[in-house]
């Protein structure tokens, strides 16, 4: 495991002033195996220096071996410890402010009564306007009901806040998209939609966020069917888009073509299914997926509804066995299930310059540097490896192109041109194996997604008009 900010901590330290004495805190921190980060001085005092340090460490457990060790140092004193995760989410993530100050009984009587009721009133005349005269048009709802939330599962809508607090900040840094959680107290698919239906008309679109399969399918498809804004459950088609692109430059990378590739994935949950949709409609013809209890094939007595439509449209020779068994010969490893999924015996009977996507997070199907001797090209869903694969690439952008146009829904033709937008930011002469998808803080990367993606909607006349050029 790797040293990481999500699990560190601000250790504040009186120091001997003498030689030696910060050298053996340093010296302890790193024997723990964790890394030092910023060292602040906060003040100095007679024969002693007191100072704020931030130490890494890659997961809880490992912060408290790390703090434990320095305590007891010679010359050493441990006066708190701060975690730099929890502090930062003290109070909240996100706030509410207004975009027009209100300093005068003028601009009070603008923003409030007795002006406002003319908007309103105008709104009423003509329900359009909505779009220009309200925050509609740069608003979106995160909604969730906590029951698959990132890696920790069923937790609850309460206990889900902090992440969509996390999702509603991505908006608005990457795509400057206003972004507000919503998080529901039911698990009922029914009542799910009901809520979103009447919360709808403050809201230009909707993200569904971590909502357990095989609800979030029936939920998802009613949205769509029963509103005019774009639903997008980042989760499905997020992932699909950064997954394709990602893929698209990796086939470049190895000089391969989609259509020829034999594909093996694990989980065909949400994201695995999602990602197996947008792949098939690329162009992919063999896709064999897997889960826990091996291939999905045409036939196989345990499948359910979902899983069963899953085998329908894949695995054209039927194939049987485990992962690691239809691993053989295979171009192409994509995993969104757990780690130990494969292993290195299953990738070493793979094609010639094995493409291995191992994302599931925090660890993944198969450690990379169990492979590296192996596959050309590696990507994960870990911030600490080349080739990120985030949705932070995708869906800042997704809407910020589709609310510039006033989209109605988001089609397969604008998820695509998304992906092939994301895959463009890299230009072809420095594409590499460790460099397959762009870096999250490529700026660049949301605009061009967005353009893609208005001017998709634009083509699938989809959209109520376009007001402006996306930037």
């Amino acid at each position: 495991m790797h040293p990481s900010a999500s699990f560190s901590a601000t250790i504040r330290v009186r120091l001997d002033d003498t030689p030696g004495a910060f050298a053996r805190f340093a010296s302890a921190v790193g024997e723990a195996g964790a890394s030092l980060g910023a060292i602040d001085l906060v003040r100095a005092e007679r024969g002693t220096k007191v100072r704020d340090v931030a130490v890494l460490a890659s997961d809880a457990a490992h912060l408290e071996d790390v703090v434990a060790a320095v305590c007891g140092i010679d010359g050493v004193r441990v006066l708190e410890i701060s975690d730099r995760t929890f502090l930062m989410h003290l109070g909240g993530k996100i706030e509410v402010v207004s975009r027009t100050p209100i300093k005068t009984r003028e601009d009070l009587s603008m923003a409030y009564t007795p002006g406002v009721a003319r908007v309103s009133r105008a709104i009423a005349d003509d329900p359009q306007r909505v779009w220009t005269l309200t925050s509609k048009q740069h608003m979106v709802a995160v909604v969730t009901d906590g029951s698959a939330v990132l890696g920790l599962g069923d937790i609850g809508p309460a206990a889900a806040l902090p992440v969509m607090e996390g999702k509603a900040m991505l908006f608005k840094e990457f795509g400057g998209v206003d972004a507000f959680p919503i998080c529901l107290d039911t698990r009922d698919t029914a009542e799910i939609v009901s809520a979103v239906k009447a919360i709808s008309t403050g809201f230009g679109g909707i993200n569904l966020e971590d909502i357990a399969a095989p609800r979030c399918f029936e939920i998802e498809r009613r949205l769509r069917e029963e509103l005019d804004i774009p639903v997008f459950h980042d989760d499905q088609h997020g992932t699909a888009i950064v997954v394709f692109a990602a893929l698209v430059n990796a086939l470049r990378v190895v000089g391969k073509r989609i259509e020829d590739v034999k594909i093996v994935t694990t989980g065909c949950g949400a994201a695995g299914t999602a990602v197996t949709e947008i792949l098939l409609d690329a162009g992919a013809r063999t896709i064999v997926g897997c889960d826990e209890h091996g291939t999905l094939y045409r036939g196989r007595p345990d499948l359910d509804g979902a899983k069963g439509r899953y085998a329908e449209l894949t695995n054209p020779a039927n194939e049987r066995g485990s992962a690691d068994d239809v691993l053989v010969g295979a171009d192409v490893f994509i995993g969104l299930s757990a780690p130990g999924a494969i292993t290195r015996a299953g990738v070493v009977r793979m094609a010639r310059n094995p493409i291995v996507f191992a994302l599931a997070n925090p660890r993944s199907e198969i450690e990379p540097e169990e492979i590296e001797d192996i596959a050309t090209v590696i990507a994960t869903g870990r911030s600490d490896y080349p080739n990120q694969i985030n949705n932070v690439l995708a869906f800042p952008g997704v809407f910020r192109g589709a609310l510039s146009v006033r989209a109605r829904s988001i089609t397969r033709g604008m998820e695509l041109a998304a992906a092939h937008a994301l895959a463009d930011a890299i230009p072809l002469d420095q594409l590499s194996a460790d460099y397959v998808v762009p870096s999250v803080f490529d700026r660049t990367v949301a605009p061009a997604v967005a353009r893609a993606v208005a001017d998709a909607a634009v083509f699938a006349g989809v959209t109520r008009e376009r007001q402006e050029a996306v930037t």
